[in-house]
């Protein structure tokens, strides 16, 4: 339990979401805006004085643009930071550069209205506030992984993590990947790891639309695998991997020929859209043990009853450590509900998978 309340500064040039989210933040009996200023500069002297749990930031501002003063932050001394911007509309170039920088959440704000929408919205901001303070952020955190140009990566190159159970003589094998907060990062880490003859993959990656194709894209011209952000009635392939359109929720099917993906509408489930537990709960209904599921870092419980039913029928399950996440939240909540056979850091993860998928023994 969080003894103090979550001292937040707000850098932003303009004086409305200043005062506006400061008032929606100072309404929280667990928080308190402890600085406002109106750049990084000024921020920084600030921050001399008293150090914040949380920032939230703006990109566009005079003398110092807010993603210079992220990648300051995150080089010295890594901090939570919500990204509260116009630049981060579904889609925006900007909204990548953030999260690779360490941010670690995202909030549009529009260019007309925005007092209003703020005033509206400001359960959004706040709920970003709060899974920023439990971010656990490290030196580094940011950096993606290097990916070294090789005609064909094989198995013998993965490190070779815990022995997992192995997947059934069917070859019609499947991996489901959930995560939230962090996650872009934890994907990344994972994907670029991973050779191209892995079993089929999709993933929920808690994202709103528009943003979800252009982190597939990116993902996919840095892995070896392909990635693309799954469409109605796409085939779940070996070497390829589908992720959840932001806004849709997206299930497994399967016939004759194997896995074939549904992307469609529906409630929030667990307060996202797309759910994790959505996609794992189908899995475990067409694939069995015949699935791995693996749930990784990101705030709330999404995704934990949905790992325990592809437990239940069999599949093999894994959890990233407490030491690796960003948030720690939706793996506990599966330790905890009993889905989870196993529980590696992120790096160890390709490593599980691909000694799953051959039957290798470590």
């Amino acid at each position: 339990m969080r003894s103090r309340p979550i001292r937040v500064m707000i850098v932003d040039d303009s004086a409305i979401v200043r005062q506006v989210a400061s008032e929606a933040i100072n309404a929280q009996p667990d928080m308190t805006v402890m600085a406002t200023a109106v750049d990084p500069l000024f921020a920084i002297d600030k921050m001399r004085k008293e150090w914040p749990d949380v920032v939230v930031l703006d990109i566009e501002m005079p003398r110092m643009d807010g993603l210079t003063f992220l990648r300051k932050l995150m080089a010295e001394r890594p901090t939570p930071v919500v990204i509260c911007s116009t630049l981060v509309e579904g889609g925006a170039k900007a909204s990548f550069e953030a999260l690779s920088a360490g941010a670690v959440a995202l909030v549009t704000k529009p260019k007309v209205g925005l007092k209003q929408f703020l005033q509206d919205e400001s359960d959004s901001l706040v709920a970003a506030v709060r899974a920023a303070a439990s971010a656990r952020l490290k030196p580094g955190h940011a950096k993606a992984p290097e990916v070294v140009p090789r005609p064909k990566l094989t198995l013998d190159d993965l490190p070779r993590g815990p022995r997992l159970p192995t997947s059934s003589g069917d070859r019609k094998r499947i991996v489901a990947i959930g995560t939230s907060t962090g996650g872009t990062l934890a994907l990344e880490a994972v994907l670029t790891a991973l050779p191209e003859d892995v079993p089929g993959m999709v993933v929920v990656q808690h994202m709103p639309a528009g943003f979800t194709e252009m982190f597939a894209r990116r993902l996919n011209g840095l892995c070896r695998i392909q990635v693309r952000e799954a469409r109605h009635g796409d085939r779940v392939e070996p070497g390829l991997a589908l992720i959840a359109p932001g806004g849709r929720h997206l299930q497994v099917a399967r016939d004759g020929s194997g896995y074939f993906v549904g992307v469609m509408d529906g409630p929030l489930i667990n307060r996202h859209k797309p759910s994790v537990d959505v996609l794992f709960r189908s899995v475990a209904r067409v694939a069995g043990s015949n699935a791995l599921g693996i749930i990784m870092t990101g705030m709330g419980d999404d995704g934990a009853l949905g790992l325990k039913e592809m437990r239940d029928a069999g599949a093999v399950t894994i959890a990233e450590a407490e030491e690796t996440c960003v948030v720690f939240g939706m793996p506990k909540e599966a330790i905890l509900r009993g889905a989870v056979g196993s529980v590696l850091p992120l790096h160890d993860i390709p490593g599980g998978l691909m000694g799953w998928s051959k039957g290798r023994e470590a």
